[in-house]
C-alpha cells in the first residue's frame, strides 16, 4: 500500500482538506441509508455510468438536484432512462452546510447551497480512478459522506493524478470535507474493504454522498 494512512482522529490531509472520523453517528447512518435506497429505485435511479471511451464505471451512481454525466450536468437522466432527475431534499443540503461548519469552524457563505448530490454505491470489487470535481462553477467546499464499508480513499494535488497523494481509510460515517486550495485536487477510491460495515447497519458495500454546490443558475 503507498501512500500514508492517518489516525482515526480529525485531520487535515492537505490545504483545505479535512478527514473527521464518526461525524455520522449510528442512528443518522441508518436514515441515510433508507434515504439512498429511496433515491435508487426508478425513475432516475441508481444506474451503470458509461464513459466517453465506451468503458463503464464499477462504482454505480444515482444524482439528485441535477444529473451528472461524462463531463458535465442535465436535468434528465441522460445516460440513464431519460426521467427528470430527482430533487436535492432541504435537510439534504442543511446536513452540507453542517458539515462545512464541522470541518472548518466557519459556515459556508451565504447565496451558497448545496443543490447537487452524486450517491456512488460500490460493491468489493469497485474502484474509482484518480479524477477532480470540475463541471461546478462554484468554488464552495465538497462534502463526502460515507456509509457501510470502508475504503482506501487517495487524496491528491491540483496538478496531476499522480505524487504526492496521501491515503486515508474512510470508514462508516465518516466526513471529508475538501475547499479552498483543494477543491480541485485530483481523488479516487484504489481499494474497497469488504466486510467492515457496522454490522447494525444493514448494508453490504459501500455508499459515499457527495454533496457540491453548482453555481450552474438555471
Amino acid at each position: 500500500m503507498t501512500g500514508e494512512l492517518f489516525p482515526r482522529e480529525r485531520a487535515e490531509i492537505a490545504p483545505g482538506a479535512v478527514h473527521l472520523p464518526d461525524w455520522i453517528g449510528p442512528r443518522r447512518q441508518g436514515e441515510l441509508l433508507a434515504a439512498c435506497r429511496e433515491w435508487a429505485r426508478p425513475p432516475a435511479g441508481l444506474r451503470t455510468v458509461r464513459t466517453p471511451g465506451g468503458g463503464t464505471m464499477t462504482a454505480r451512481q444515482v444524482c439528485l438536484g441535477l444529473h451528472w454525466y461524462p463531463y458535465g450536468y442535465a436535468r434528465t437522466a441522460v445516460d440513464g432512462d431519460g426521467a427528470p432527475v430527482k430533487a436535492m431534499p432541504g435537510w439534504l443540503a442543511a446536513l452540507g452546510r453542517e458539515a462545512v461548519l464541522a470541518a472548518y469552524g466557519t459556515p459556508l457563505p451565504p447565496g451558497e447551497e448545496y443543490d447537487i448530490a452524486l450517491v456512488n454505491f460500490y460493491a468489493g470489487d469497485s474502484r474509482m480512478g484518480m479524477h477532480r470535481d470540475a463541471e461546478e462553477r462554484s468554488g464552495a467546499p465538497v462534502v463526502s459522506l460515507s456509509l457501510g464499508d470502508s475504503c482506501l480513499f487517495r487524496f491528491g494535488n491540483a496538478v496531476s493524478r499522480g505524487r504526492p497523494f496521501r491515503d486515508v481509510e474512510l470508514r462508516s460515517g465518516d466526513l471529508f470535507v475538501f475547499g479552498g486550495p483543494a477543491r480541485r485536487a485530483f481523488h479516487g477510491v484504489p481499494k474497497v474493504l469488504p466486510g467492515t460495515a457496522p454490522p447494525g447497519l444493514g448494508l453490504t458495500g459501500r455508499l459515499n454522498i457527495t454533496l457540491r454546490v453548482g453555481g450552474l443558475g438555471s
